[in-house]
């Protein structure tokens, strides 16, 4: 199993839980490889060095590295963006994979419109807002990296991660199982997931959709642990053994 983590902050907000989980799973008898991509964590390079292209080749070599030492079947796990990277590199991987995906992102473009509203959030009380927005986007237009809420945006990874979407990778089947967490016991899939489950399914993968109980760690202010989910990934993938 290849863990791929979330993009920027969200990625530092989730070790803990992705440490939780990959232990968990070694203790259940799993191969698994978390890797920090190009400019992440404990990583070479800073994150402004980083461009979806070279996220994708960090992919293939934690591949490569885990084929190397293990023959069982490829699974991959994304968290958030690293979900929208699983379902891209797999299209370059020699042989089919399983995902697992924690509250997958759907839209790549989405994804990184959230990320700008950062940085203009604080000029919102000066009226900037739109001003900074634009900026942004000029400075990108002109190869130029931005700065947003610490974090160095080199323009080939902001277009890279503007036009992936979660969509099945061709010519491939398998299966998924697609977790989310909810505070509420009674929560359901929303709309936006329902249909990602859909497109995945009519592309011939055998799809476990379910609700874990349990915070948005991922972006909580402090640090947070959802045991539900780490209990519901397990009980899914003994299912399906």
């Amino acid at each position: 199993m290849l863990y791929l983590h979330p993009f920027a902050e969200e990625m530092n907000k989730s070790r803990r839980m992705a440490a939780l989980q990959a232990q968990a799973l070694a203790a259940a008898g799993y191969d698994v490889l978390q890797i920090d991509l190009l400019g992440c964590g404990d990583s070479s390079g800073d994150f402004v060095d980083a461009s979806w292209q070279a996220w994708r080749d960090d992919v293939l070599a934690g591949y490569r590295w885990l084929r190397s030492r293990s023959p069982a079947p490829l699974i991959l796990w994304g968290l958030r963006a690293g979900c929208l990277l699983a379902a891209e590199v797999a299209a370059d991987i020699p042989e089919a994979a399983d995902f697992i995906f924690w509250q997958p992102v759907i839209s790549g473009k989405q994804h990184w419109q959230q990320f700008m509203r950062l940085k203009m959030a604080g000029e919102m009380a000066s009226g900037q807002a739109k001003a900074v927005g634009e900026q942004l986007r000029q400075q990108l237009a002109n190869d130029q990296s931005v700065e947003i809420a610490g974090y160095g945006i080199s323009p080939a990874l902001a277009t890279g991660l503007e036009q992936a979407d979660l969509t099945p990778p061709p010519a491939r089947h398998g299966r998924l199982i697609w977790l989310e967490t909810s505070l509420r016991e009674d929560a359901s899939l929303s709309p936006a997931a329902q249909k990602g489950v859909t497109q995945w399914q009519m592309a011939g993968y055998t799809v476990d959709a379910r609700i874990a109980c349990g915070p948005a760690f991922w972006q909580t202010t402090e640090i947070g642990d959802a045991p539900a989910l780490i209990a519901a990934t397990l009980a899914a993938l003994a299912t399906g053994s």
